[in-house]
């Protein structure tokens, strides 16, 4: 009797886009890289922040990312749960943990929660960020022993 295989299921190369730019901004926030992080999303970019009004656009991004920085080294990890495409738009549910190390004295911030990422593909062929609703909070600060 001959075993039956599984059909091995290949990831689609819009999907391994998407995956590439979800690495490159994490990689590119740890690193401080705003330009890089400026050529990830769509210049109408609108970001969705629990208890904040939406901040739109590259500008604002720019600013607030900029200011985090004078204050904060940034490090991330996402476990991305999914991503669906359909034609130019494609969305990624993940999990992501954000750690914020202040620059002076004080201990790391660290947030965490489900993220809903929109992306739009560029003419070029290449994934922008288009939406993103997060919702990270404060990950409870254990007491010490």
């Amino acid at each position: 009797m001959r075993a039956q295989n599984k059909p091995v299921q290949l990831m689609h190369a819009d999907e391994q886009k998407i995956r590439d730019l979800i690495a490159t901004w994490l990689r590119a926030s740890a690193a401080g890289d705003l330009p890089q992080l400026l050529k990830l999303m769509a210049e109408d970019v609108v970001f969705l922040i629990p208890g904040r009004p939406p901040m739109r656009g590259r500008d604002a991004f720019a600013a607030n990312f900029q200011t985090a920085l004078q204050h904060f080294q940034i490090s991330a990890t996402s476990q991305i749960q999914e991503i669906q495409i359909s034609g130019e738009m494609a969305y990624c549910w993940n999990h992501l943990s954000v750690t914020m190390t202040p620059r002076q004295e004080g201990s790391p911030v660290q947030r965490s929660g489900f993220v809903l990422s929109i992306m739009r593909k560029n003419p070029d062929g290449n994934w922008i960020l288009f939406r993103d609703a997060n919702l990270l909070a404060a990950e409870p600060v254990s007491p010490l022993s």
